[in-house]
């Protein structure tokens, strides 16, 4: 990708959340915060209906990759859950400032709430996260309904903490985080058929 193609990408991004909407993201502001010209952008898009759909494409990879990215080495403990889910959230914390953006998340849902197109986009950004834990829980269980619970509750968590108004700080959300460790078995998870009274 072109420099000049991605600072026009990483600027809509930017205004997204700042400013709180799609409305905001408009050529001409764009160009202005940028110092290029509105040939710069025809050239790198096939206008503001062509930004949008790369826009869109762009967030989905950067929303995507970069929390698969915090979460890929955790430490697996086959038969402990909660060691597992406390490596987990150790490095979801230490990537906090790389994976979480709440006014991003709040920007991109309001805007998914009136474009199918963006819809899509949230659908997928949201469906490639839980995947990326569940992939980590599948190491554990083979309880699919574990691995789904397991995915979502830090998941929900973490999405409700954008919500809110004011959002949640990062200090809160481990402490949350932290808390529902709680939850979690000090051992293996109960695994499918298993009689609990054996």
């Amino acid at each position: 990708m072109s420099t000049a193609r991605q600072r026009w990408l990483d600027a809509g991004i930017e205004v997204l959340a700042e400013e709180g909407g799609v409305d905001a993201v408009r050529i001409d502001r764009l160009a202005q915060r940028l110092g290029l010209s509105t040939g710069s952008f025809y050239h790198h898009f096939q206008g503001a209906a062509g930004f949008k759909k790369d826009l869109l494409a762009h967030l989905e990879q950067t929303q995507t990759s970069a929390f698969a990215g915090a979460i890929i080495d955790t430490q697996v403990s086959p038969d402990n859950g909660l060691k597992t889910s406390s490596d987990l959230i150790a490095r979801l914390a230490a990537a906090r400032a790389e994976i979480r953006s709440p006014r991003l998340e709040a920007a991109l849902r309001a805007w998914a709430l009136t474009d199918p197109d963006a819809a899509r986009t949230q659908a997928a950004i949201d469906e490639a996260r839980l995947e990326t834990i569940r992939s980590v829980w599948r190491q554990v269980t083979d309880d699919e309904e574990e691995v789904r619970l397991g995915a979502l509750l830090p998941y929900v968590i973490a999405i409700g903490a954008s919500a809110i108004m004011p959002p949640l700080g990062d200090d809160d959300l481990h402490r949350l985080y932290e808390r529902i460790l709680t939850l979690v078995p000090d051992g293996p998870l109960d695994q499918p058929g298993e009689d609990e009274s054996s």
